[in-house]
């Protein structure tokens, strides 16, 4: 393969969702001409006598203008969402908007497909050649690299093609119009692009900046509907993740210091195959500091203690696409990173000190997040908190680091991908369709809407690592190597099997409540063209846990570049 096409395979996954990005943002948001309506207006003794309607009074006992006491826009109609002006076809509260007739958010399906071509064709070459830069290097294709294309692909496809069908259940309900759901795709395209590039990049600095943009873009996501909730949910998001990629940022300059001291040159010293390669003269107390603060802060965005309190706001108030996504792969996307790092501290300190740090934290996260979960009353952050539950399955496999272990990990990270979106996207769905999150309040969905119930059971299903789904070879794997690895992972892997059987309880308990039971009124109709992402979704998910087939050499060599021992 020559250089123009690698470079292409290599960059494209980023530029695509950049230039779609820039193609909203540049597309005028046009609402719909109203029809001309006479009105005929009597006017009061002594007004003036120009041509046109009279300026409306104020209120006599609250100063406001009719119809501004209610938050409406001048031109606005009573009930129509901003942006939405008279004369637009009124709608009862819950009634579908066709998705089909959306052209612009079916746009948005172009950049997830790109991914996943990209990944496609570069997980054919990669295994047989070897990794693949570009840009001088700036950009590099390992197998891990494209395994994570591949997750961000999937992923992506799922969300952006529950999108449309989820911003007209918003804009029939009154909580969007045209400009929010043109701001919504804008953003959810330039994260797509962030997380593409943090995959693909093999410098470090570069990486930290990506997973920065991320914070950015995703906190207007999560607050999207701008009520008080989720105005307060982004502000904690930003804060908190902020403060943790701050210390990934002191931790990378620790890492690039080490790097000048063992003589490494300054525009090689946070790439990450020279790193790998010279780990060994890095200084070790510089190193271990650096490698703390970068866990500690790649992991606030992963949903990892202690700075993991943003997770369950910022999932249950952002739009269920966008959670889809946080949820499905941003995590994934931010623990990548400490794989990376895993493999320079292993090299340079010793397995032992990240075996530790790892297991400590995952066990934490673990015990807090089962903890949760048994008093959770809601149920979109009840699939939070089962993201910090399956975040610190992957912790502890990486703390294993043996080649079934990591590549148990890497199984249950698209695994958890595919039904953490299909679940959160249904769960978007039943939000839409009862006017509430509180599980106590929702009964008999089987009976009321089976489609969505049965999607929402079967994705819950696949979070507990029920069989045929792919994370019950993952979490089968983990055991295995956990309990294989020595005396010390092996009580720590018993221990979090206990945590995850509380989680499971309380999960399956919870989901069960809201499924079965008698259904309220008689069974509603929904349009089934938003559930298509959410099968695919499924069967993907349930195709992994059978057999990973082409992707078995690709796993492989995905867990050999992380440093499998």
């Amino acid at each position: 393969m020559n250089a123009t096409p690698t470079a292409v395979l290599l960059t494209a996954p980023a530029a695509v969702p950049l230039l779609a990005a820039a193609a909203y943002a540049l597309t005028p948001v046009r609402s719909p001409r109203p029809a001309p309506v006479r009105v005929r207006v009597r006017r009061p003794v002594g007004v003036g006598a120009h041509t046109g309607a009279a300026d409306p009074l104020p209120d006599r006992e609250t100063g406001e203008l009719p119809g501004r006491a209610t938050g409406m826009l001048p031109g606005q109609a009573a009930g129509a969402p901003d942006g939405d002006p008279v004369g637009t076809p009124a709608r009862s509260p819950g009634a579908p908007v066709s998705p089909g007739r959306q052209p612009a958010a079916w746009a948005g399906l172009v950049s997830p497909l790109v991914i996943l071509l990209c990944g496609g064709l570069l997980a054919v070459r990669v295994p047989r050649t070897g990794p693949l830069t570009a840009w001088s290097g700036l950009l590099r294709a390992d197998a891990l690299s494209v395994w994570m294309l591949l997750v961000v692909g999937a992923v992506a496809l799922i969300a952006c093609g529950s999108g449309p069908a989820y911003l007209a259940g918003e804009r029939a309900a009154g909580r969007a119009s045209r400009r929010t759901a043109w701001r919504y795709q804008v953003l959810v395209q330039a994260f797509l692009a962030a997380m593409c590039l943090a995959v693909v990049t093999a410098n470090l600095g570069v990486l930290w900046v990506a997973v920065e943009a991320t914070t950015i873009v995703t906190a207007f996501l999560v607050g999207h509907r701008r009520t008080r909730t989720s105005v307060e949910a982004a502000w904690k998001y930003v804060v908190i993740c902020s403060a943790g990629i701050a210390l990934a940022f002191l931790g990378t300059v620790l890492i690039y210091y080490a790097a000048r001291q063992a003589g490494v040159a300054e525009s090689w010293a946070l790439d990450w195959p020279t790193l790998v390669a010279h780990a060994g003269r890095l200084d070790p107390g510089v190193t271990r500091l650096g490698v703390i603060l970068v866990v500690l802060g790649f992991g606030a965005k992963a949903g990892l203690v202690p700075l993991h309190a943003w997770l369950p706001d910022a999932h249950s108030q952002a739009p269920a696409p966008v959670s889809a996504l946080m949820s499905g792969v941003l995590l994934s996307v931010a623990f990548s990173a400490i794989l990376r790092y895993r493999v320079i501290a292993d090299a340079a300190l010793g397995a032992g000190f990240t075996r530790v740090l790892l297991a400590g934290i995952a066990l934490l996260t673990l015990a807090l997040a089962a903890g949760l979960l048994l008093a959770q009353r809601d149920h979109k952050r009840m699939l939070a908190y089962s993201s910090m539950e399956h975040m610190s399955l992957i912790a502890l496999a990486t703390a294993v680091g043996s080649p079934l272990a990591l590549s148990a990990a890497l199984l249950h990270i698209a695994g958890h991908g595919l039904a953490k979106s299909a679940a959160f996207c249904a769960a978007g769905r039943i939000l839409q369709l009862t006017g509430t999150s509180r599980i106590g309040r929702i009964r008999g969905l089987l009976g009321r809407a089976p489609l969505l119930g049965g999607v929402f059971g079967c994705a819950v299903a696949a979070l507990l690592g029920f069989p045929p789904f792919g994370l019950f070879a993952s979490e089968l794997g983990i055991a295995r190597a956990g309990f294989a690895a020595g005396s010390g992972l092996a009580l720590a892997t018993a221990a979090a099997l206990l945590l995850v059987l509380t989680a499971f309880a309380a999960l399956a308990a919870r989901t069960a409540h809201m499924l079965l039971g008698p259904a309220p009124g008689t069974p509603t109709s929904l349009s089934h063209r938003g559930t298509w992402p959410l099968l695919l979704a499924l069967a993907a998910c349930a195709a992994l846990g059978t057999a990973t087939g082409p992707l078995t050499g690709l796993l492989r060599a995905a867990a050999g570049a992380i440093g499998g021992r």
